[in-house]
């Protein structure tokens, strides 16, 4: 029986069973759980003193800012700019009780290593993970799911791959490693060939032969190598 916890899973496995353009399932989940995120900061969650209180302390890595930035409410980043500037104002103040600057040199080396967006969307991405990989220890229907995708990115297979190990018997373990390889391993070989062709291509002697499927090789490598996590978007610079 279908779960709201199950709900999205299914559908992105669904959307990339159905079409192989929506590619990795898994980064399409991480997109789904980081515009999530975006857009409850820029919205009224703003202004909850408990996450204006976790944004300040933890503010946000440039990929989420500039995300952020793109969607046009720059009044939205401001106001939680603002707030956030000024805990800064107070957090690197002098202090009578340590060496000067060492407070500074803390608390700075603590922001460039921490970003709300990128913990929040972790947390939930780590659990649909967990979901996912219970779904096809008890579900047939999943794992004919999972057996229809186009593939899946190399860090999300390493990701669900390592969770299997360390949750399912040995003997599950090794099922759930060969179904994973069935999906990624057909991809990976037509990934290289279609690689190759297009390095083929820029030589004279093929010159005149067909590019069959190679003309977005390096796209879908990328994508593929590095995962598809991030939402592309037009930046914008109206307010809002």
């Amino acid at each position: 029986m279908e779960k709201i916890y199950t709900i999205p899973i299914n559908e992105k496995f669904e959307a990339s069973a159905a079409d192989p353009a929506c590619g990795c399932p898994f980064c399409a989940l991480f997109r789904m759980l980081e515009n999530n995120e975006l857009e409850r900061i820029l919205g009224a969650s703003m202004m909850e003193p408990d996450i204006r209180i976790q944004t300040n302390e933890e503010g946000f890595c440039k990929t989420h800012y500039d995300l952020m930035f793109a969607r046009g409410n720059r009044l939205g980043m401001a106001l939680t700019m603002e707030s956030h500037l000024h805990e800064l104002q107070k957090d690197l103040a002098p202090s009578l009780l340590a060496p000067a600057g060492r407070k500074a040199l803390s608390r700075i080396g603590k922001l460039e290593e921490s970003c709300f967006v990128c913990r929040i969307t972790e947390y939930h991405f780590s659990r649909m993970l967990q979901n996912a990989l219970e779904m096809w220890d008890r579900e047939e229907e999943f794992r004919e799911k999972l057996a229809a995708q186009p593939y899946f990115c190399l860090p999300h297979y390493r990701r669900f791959l390592a969770l299997g190990e360390a949750k399912l018997s040995k003997a599950r373990a090794k099922e759930f490693a060969a179904a994973l390889d069935a999906v990624v391993r057909p991809y990976l070989d037509k990934l290289a060939d279609d690689v190759s062709w297009f390095c083929k291509k820029f030589d004279y002697r093929y010159e005149n032969e067909p590019w069959k499927d190679s003309k977005d090789a390096v796209e879908r490598t990328m994508k593929f190598l590095r995962s598809d996590i991030h939402v592309n978007e037009k930046k914008k610079t109206t307010g809002g």
